[in-house]
Parts: structure tokens; sequence; C-alpha cells
């Protein structure tokens, strides 16, 4: 496959100006920001706790169990 270039990227950018329109563009920019910020904070946490040789959290659901408990 080839790279996506300049004019692949302004066809990608107005479909998207077409389904979203213009009013809502900034709203969903934000929140794709602000999405990503999260992301690499925890992926940064994550990093930290791995490099500290702290052990992980394990997903617990309503019983108590971790993710590694439950029966098959």
């Amino acid at each position: 496959m080839g790279r996506v270039g300049g004019p692949q990227l302004l066809i990608i950018l107005f479909i998207v100006l077409l389904l979203f329109g213009s009013r809502r563009l900034p709203d969903l920019a934000g929140s794709i920001g602000r999405s990503m910020r999260e992301f690499r904070k925890e992926t940064a946490e994550v990093e930290d706790g791995k490099q500290a040789g702290a052990p992980r959290d394990t997903a617990r659901d309503e019983s108590g169990r971790s993710g590694t408990d439950r029966d098959a």
C-alpha cells in the first residue's frame, strides 16, 4: 500500500466536513484531543509502573474476582 499524500488528505477532510458539518468539527477535534491526552497519560502510567516493578492491577468483576480467576 502506498502512503497517504496531500491530495488524499484533502479528500478525506472534505468528506469529514460533509459528514459532520462545520459546526461540529471543533467539538469533534476537542474530544479527539482529550482522548489522545488521556491515552498518553494512561500509557505513561503503565510504563512507569512496569519500570518501577510495581504489580499491575487486574480488572475485577462484580463478584470481586479478577479476570484470571474466572472459570471457562
